[in-house]
């Protein structure tokens, strides 16, 4: 039998807090990811593009929560490896 660790709201959450966005230890995906793109547009938030491609290549053993929190608020960041337009 193959066990696979899930990507849930705790994992994203741990992940955000690392990049050093507070996050609540009670917030949803949903407000993990709100909190991460206003403090990305507000002063930045390094390796959060990265994060998020990571993540985003997971999806198959990925909970819809933290999925769609990521679609809904943390798509389309400009990569860090690029400058801004």
């Amino acid at each position: 039998m193959m066990i696979v660790d899930l990507i849930d709201g705790d994992d994203f959450r741990d992940r955000l807090l690392a990049l050093g966005v507070d996050v609540p230890a009670d917030a949803s995906p949903e407000s993990g990811a709100q909190l991460a793109r206003r403090k990305h547009d507000e002063t930045g938030v390094v390796g959060l593009d990265a994060l998020v491609r990571e993540l985003m290549a997971q999806t198959d053993v990925m909970l819809p929560a933290v999925r769609k929190a990521l679609e809904h608020h943390l798509m389309g960041l400009p990569r860090e490896d690029r400058p801004a337009r």
